[in-house]
């Protein structure tokens, strides 16, 4: 059965650097993959290229929907965004002086579409495409628990809930993968132990697939089907968490050697 996403030796250069160097990976359905690695190790520019945040300098992205093949290699971060790929940022990249409601409502316009008459002319279809568009996105805040906040402007939200609110953002727009670039960044680990159980639901419940990159390892481990350790812009190792604990190219490149 051919992957859901195929990516086949793909590099990214930055003039005379070469921050992703032959990079080759699959994403099945509904799995749940880690990508971790030292700090300058590509990682999150291995997203970015996913995502169409920037382009491929070689290599090819494929996408296996329904039958139906994509080649993402060129394709804008709008496109690939309507193909179902959404992402979260290692730093939050929410509209921080618009409220949760408005937050979640701007990822929705990828499915709810009015033509510009409707829009103007605010024809009865445009009402129903509004209503029907608030509604689904109380369901959402209701699942994560933001129903409170609805009317709350981003900016005023604690640290850790605005880090949800931003995951809420990208199921929103109904993915068929979504990427998390380090979410525990920043929290506590009474945050990060809620933000696990968080993964593992939306993973169960909304029939999606994740790949996450993250440096907390408690939470790769407890997490992760499959991890990929990407070092130098290469990937050194794939497996389960236990190979990859296993690992003594990981165990010296990333984990550490400890004195046991």
């Amino acid at each position: 059965m051919p992957h859901l996403l195929d990516v086949d030796h793909v590099v990214r250069k930055f003039g005379g650097l070469t921050a992703v160097n032959d990079v080759s990976l699959h994403l099945d359905k509904h799995e749940l993959v880690a990508l971790i690695g030292p700090n300058g190790a590509g990682k999150t520019t291995l997203f970015n290229l996913l995502t169409g945040m920037v382009q491929v300098t070689s290599g090819k992205i494929n996408l296996q929907v329904d039958d139906q093949n994509y080649d993402l290699t060129h394709k804008s971060a709008v496109q690939i965004a309507d193909l179902g790929l959404s992402r979260t940022f290692q730093n939050i990249r929410l509209f921080k002086d618009l409220t949760v409601m408005d937050n979640v409502l701007t990822a929705m316009t990828n499915e709810y579409k009015e033509n510009f008459l409707t829009t103007v002319f605010r024809l009865p279809s445009f009402y129903k495409t509004e209503k029907e568009m608030k509604e689904a996105a109380q369901k959402l805040l209701a699942i994560f628990d933001l129903t409170d906040n609805e009317q709350t402007l981003a900016k005023n939200l604690p640290y850790g809930t605005q880090r949800r609110l931003e995951i809420v953002r990208a199921l929103a727009t109904h993915p068929q993968i979504l990427f998390l670039d380090e979410p525990a960044a920043g929290m506590n680990p009474e945050e990060t132990a809620d933000l696990t159980n968080l993964i593992k639901y939306i993973q169960k419940e909304f029939q999606i697939t994740v790949l996450l990159i993250e440096h907390d390892m408690s939470l790769v481990m407890n997490l992760a089907e499959r991890i990929y350790v990407l070092d130098q812009g290469e990937i050194l190792a794939t497996g389960s968490p236990e190979e990859i604990k296993a690992n003594p190219k990981v165990v010296e490149a990333y984990l550490g050697e400890g004195d046991d």
